[in-house]
């Protein structure tokens, strides 16, 4: 059962508005509310240790991990991943971009919650047939900030026999 804000007796109305505020404040200030992981690809930082990234820069990195890893790639976590890389040697068509896109949709749904997808666009690059684009805008869930994501996947041509 969900409630609207104006349903809420005087007191708890204040309270979930100061929570909201709150919430607002903490991400503003400090990037790491939205959280902290490896950054993608990975490297090292100046200090000779792992490479860190946090706020957006951490959804990024997490988004990009989801679009780079194919279902069943990884041992303990086979469902992980994305659906595009099953079109990897399709022709590449209006229908196989709407696979792509659907796919792209799919995935980070299902993996990445701190995040709603708005937008989806697939396109094929001008200069190189094998070249797909995938643009993703999204929104952070906690912090209302709008981000965009432009993700290169090749597709290898069937040869023609």
């Amino acid at each position: 059962m969900s409630y609207e804000l104006a349903d809420l007796p005087p007191p708890n109305r204040m309270r979930a508005i100061k929570m909201s505020d709150e919430r607002d404040r903490l991400a503003s200030e400090d990037p790491s509310f939205v959280g902290r992981g490896f950054q993608f690809p990975m490297g090292v930082d100046a200090r000779g240790g792992i490479a860190m990234s946090e706020g957006g820069l951490a959804t990024d990195s997490a988004i990009r991990v989801i679009l780079s890893t194919a279902p069943s790639e990884r041992v303990m976590r086979p469902a992980f991943g994305c659906k595009i890389w099953e079109l990897l040697f399709e022709p590449v068509n209006a229908n196989t971009l709407g696979l792509m896109a659907q796919a792209v949709r799919e995935s980070i749904a299902q993996w990445e919650p701190r995040v709603e997808v708005e937008d989806v666009s697939v396109q094929q690059d001008a200069n190189e047939a094998s070249l797909v684009h995938i643009h993703v805008r999204y929104q952070m869930r906690a912090t209302n900030d709008r981000r965009n994501l432009v993700y290169p996947f090749y597709t290898i041509p069937r040869e023609e026999s």
